[in-house]
């Protein structure tokens, strides 16, 4: 069925001998849009809530025909239109969500939606050899409200069975306006921190299979495989719209589905709210990337001591124009950015290098692996230790190194009789400091190690990727517990600092 938009009711309006049969009604005009009212889970972990308010305008629905915005002074559907504008301005406080997001209710509404979601991208390959236009998979069986957001444009789709089975009423504003309500509060619930529907710009309803809007068609419960309905965005010659040089380019946000169902029938169960909220949302989070923190850290920590006292040791026992050359590889990773040693790494672990395809030959690839996440870790940390042990040796008395030597001790003696207690102060300090660094490694890790749940998510992985797929009270938790591990390092370093230097503040005294 094609329908064209029409100004007003007294205008003529093409369409076809059912959509005659079931009429029309005045258009409404679109008014503003809802915020995205803060989650219980979000309160829970950072302790606070943002206050939203909502403003809502609905669109007639009538059986066979869509409505878009129109109306001047004179046009009696913008009296009709203010109310709906009217209603919508007060806090929407009555919509009620879903924990999970998936369902809503309005008081004093006849209707609910059930079963929400939302696809932020669709597809548009062939099907059959036959380009049916951008779709978006809906559901197994038709009959599924259905939104398609576009630039300044939301087409929303509902079936009459449904309109009538539920009691929607096109032409009354209050039931326009419970529908566009629930359809903006569901929407913004599940963005994510993508594009959100809003009331501004043109909304067009219509119980039709196909409406045609400035050269675009949009067509519902379209069986393009067997079992699969999709909504579909094409132009009206066939062409593809999302090809910014066709003439009738239309730029998609994404599409919302959802099943309008009788209030009475939908159960909404709400967010819990304080200490249970709390503990929902704990119970709900994965703890792995905690795990594979720790283990990568506890493991990494073990080679940076190891490695940073001994290239500490040996590059004091060079010539000194050598010893300049070594200090400045080793400490090189300090003052480069994280992510281009990663890079780097890569390119030297990476299948197209000696070592790499070696480790792959015996069936130990080592990118992308959490073996990868301690090298990451070790190379980045590893300059805060050797800078920490060299600088403690460097302060030690070279006469009483000289005067050991006499007594007959070995080298080997020598450092750990001798120079390792004397500067176990500043060794311990680099030791903490390189875990500190070696916790909160991110660039490095994710350019060698990737980012694979429960193998290579580390804490500041699990922050970024959490925050990106918009689990900002998940990134909140994580970027809570990584300040909680700083801050008892900088704590145990003073701490230490204040014991290893006890003896100094008696001989002062």
């Amino acid at each position: 069925m094609r329908i064209s938009r029409t100004d007003t009711c007294a205008r003529p309006v093409e369409r076809t001998a059912q959509g005659c049969a079931n009429g029309a009604a005045p258009p409404l005009p679109a008014a503003s849009a809802l915020a995205r009212p803060a989650s219980a889970l979000r309160h829970a972990a950072s302790g606070a809530a943002a206050l939203a308010l909502a403003l809502f305008l609905a669109l007639p629905l009538a059986p066979g025909l869509a409505f878009a915005a129109a109306g001047g002074e004179d046009d009696p559907a913008a009296a009709e239109g203010a109310a709906d504008a009217q209603d919508a301005t007060a806090a929407d406080d009555a919509v009620s969500l879903a924990a999970d997001g998936t369902a809503a209710s309005l008081d004093g509404s006849p209707f609910s939606l059930e079963g929400f979601s939302r696809s932020q991208v669709g597809s548009n390959s062939d099907i059959g050899g036959a380009y049916a236009g951008y779709r978006y998979l809906v559901s197994d069986e038709p009959g599924s409200l259905a939104v398609i957001a576009a630039e300044g444009l939301t087409v929303v789709y509902v079936p009459v069975e449904v309109a009538q089975a539920v009691g929607f009423d096109a032409g009354s504003s209050e039931s326009r306006s419970f529908l566009k309500r629930l359809l903006v509060a569901l929407d913004t619930r599940n963005s994510k921190g993508g594009a959100t529907l809003s009331t501004e710009g043109e909304w067009l309803f219509t119980s039709g299979t196909e409406l045609v809007q400035d050269g675009v068609a949009y067509r519902f419960d379209q069986e393009l495989k067997p079992g699969e309905f999709y909504a579909c965005v094409i132009g009206e010659d066939g062409s593809d719209v999302t090809v910014a040089s066709n003439p009738a380019h239309v730029r998609l946000s994404h599409a919302d589905f959802a099943t309008l169902a009788l209030a009475a029938d939908v159960e909404v169960v709400g967010a819990a709210t304080g200490l249970a909220a709390l503990g929902e949302f704990l119970g709900g989070i994965d703890l792995s990337p905690l795990w594979v923190t720790l283990k990568t850290t506890l493991t990494a920590i073990v080679f940076i001591f190891i490695l940073g006292l001994a290239a500490a040791y040996f590059s004091l026992r060079i010539p000194a124009r050598a010893q300049d050359i070594a200090d400045s590889i080793f400490t090189i990773p300090m003052v480069l950015p994280p992510t281009v040693c990663g890079f780097l790494l890569l390119l030297a672990f990476g299948k197209n290098t000696g070592v790499g395809q070696w480790f792959i030959d015996i069936g130990f690839p080592l990118i992308f692996s959490w073996q990868a996440t301690v090298i990451a870790a070790v190379v980045v940390a590893f300059p805060l230790m050797y800078r920490s042990a060299r600088g403690a040796f460097e302060n030690l008395d070279p006469n009483m190194l000289d005067a050991a030597r006499t007594l007959g001790w070995s080298n080997a003696k020598i450092f750990f009789k001798l120079m390792l207690p004397l500067s176990w102060s500043s060794i311990a300090a680099g030791t903490v400091l390189s875990f500190a660094r070696a916790l909160g490694e991110f660039g490095a890790t994710l350019f060698l190690a990737g980012n694979y749940l429960g193998i290579t998510r580390t804490i500041p992985i699990a922050i970024y990727f959490e925050w990106m797929n918009g689990n900002t009270d998940v990134a909140i938790f994580w970027t809570i517990v990584i300040m909680l591990f700083s801050f008892v390092v900088i704590l145990f370093i003073n701490l230490w600092g204040r014991r290893t230097t006890k003896y100094r503040r008696r001989a002062e005294v």
